[in-house]
């Protein structure tokens, strides 16, 4: 697994434009609320700490991962608002609803990006068990929400 490989909240510092007067949207999956919640406090630390404004962070919450693309879609068409971070978690289960979610949400969050020309960013965790969905949201693995919060700083930069 990549994340094995390096911490999900190491990064780097380049490409980092100044965002106070940017406006986050963040939609968050209800389901597995435990991991999601993390996420989303990872996210928002991370946006605060490069200068977003509490103000301008705003937090939608969906029932789940596969409806991420539609929350996003209706953020992303905001005119105020300048980019979209989702987050979820889809644990692999025993049948293929994992592989079918999975896609649907990965292709969703890329769709609505391109049709609004605004950064859409996927901060879905794909693992096999919650343990590792754990390890992900602030674990030893470090927060896919502070790996999601800097992609979206740096696609502002494009």
């Amino acid at each position: 697994m990549a994340s094995a490989l390096k911490n999900l909240s190491d990064y780097s510092s380049k490409n980092l434009v100044d965002i106070s007067d940017k406006i986050f949207a963040v939609v968050v999956a209800e389901w597995n609320e435990e991991v999601t919640g993390s996420l989303y406090n990872g996210a928002v630390q991370t946006l605060l700490s490069h200068g977003a404004k509490q103000e301008n962070i705003v937090k939608v919450e969906v029932p789940g991962s596969f409806e991420l693309s539609l929350g996003a879609q209706k953020l992303a068409q905001r005119e105020d608002v300048d980019a979209v971070i989702c987050l979820g978690c889809v644990i692999q289960g025993e049948t293929r609803h994992f592989d079918f979610i999975c896609d649907a949400v990965a292709h969703g969050v890329t769709n609505v990006s391109l049709k609004y020309d605004k950064p859409v960013i996927f901060g879905v965790l794909t693992p096999e068990n919650q343990k590792q969905a754990m390890d992900r949201a602030g674990g030893k693995h470090g927060n896919k929400g502070d790996e999601a919060a800097i992609t979206a700083i740096k696609m502002l930069a494009l």
